[in-house]
């Protein structure tokens, strides 16, 4: 469930309204049918009008930025962990945030470039590897809900753990924020 503000409330009474003015205008077809159809295609175009317009207030109400974001790797256990702070710098409450962090194994030595890392056939299974231990992805990506109800101005810390491949050398990390 997304946290509303009042944009959204404002935004989903408008599409009400229209929806039930739609079915006023179209209580004046004599038809059973035709009225049932108009009432049918009136709630599908306001409640896809609405849908939409959820999601672009989204996007433009609900705005954070990852303040610092810092990883150091744990050998003992093969994992790397990420710190960091989000803060919101919106006009109105976040739900949550989530982190997608990407991993990316970049080998710099053509002579370690194997056929297997350049392509992988991913729709027949007598291409993979029978042995799962053999199996060495090079793209790794997790997704972490890293804040929750965050207030506007306000910055929140936040760690989270991952594991860390220990074939994986010279590793690319690709982050994305998206809040809602």
């Amino acid at each position: 469930m997304m946290y509303m503000t009042i944009l959204h409330w404002l935004t989903l009474l408008f599409f009400i309204i229209l929806f039930l003015l739609l079915v006023l205008i179209s209580r004046k077809e004599k038809r059973k049918n035709v009225f049932w159809s108009m009432v049918f295609a009136s709630f599908l175009v306001t409640s896809t009008g609405a849908l939409f317009s959820m999601f672009v207030l989204d996007k433009y109400t609900k705005k954070a930025k990852l303040l610092s974001i810092e990883n150091h790797r744990i050998l003992r256990t093969e994992e790397i962990v990420f710190k960091g702070r989000v803060m919101n710098v919106g006009k109105f409450t976040i739900g949550r945030c989530k982190l997608s962090i990407k991993m990316i194994n970049n080998p710099v030595e053509s002579g370690k470039l194997s056929g297997s890392q350049i392509y992988k056939p991913s729709g027949l299974d007598f291409f993979k590897s029978k042995d799962p231990r053999k199996e060495r992805p090079n793209t790794i990506e997790e997704e972490f809900v890293v804040a929750r109800k965050i207030k506007p101005g306000e910055i929140q810390p936040f760690t989270v753990r991952m594991p860390y491949p220990p074939y994986f050398s010279k590793t690319r990390l690709i982050y994305h924020l998206y809040c809602h």
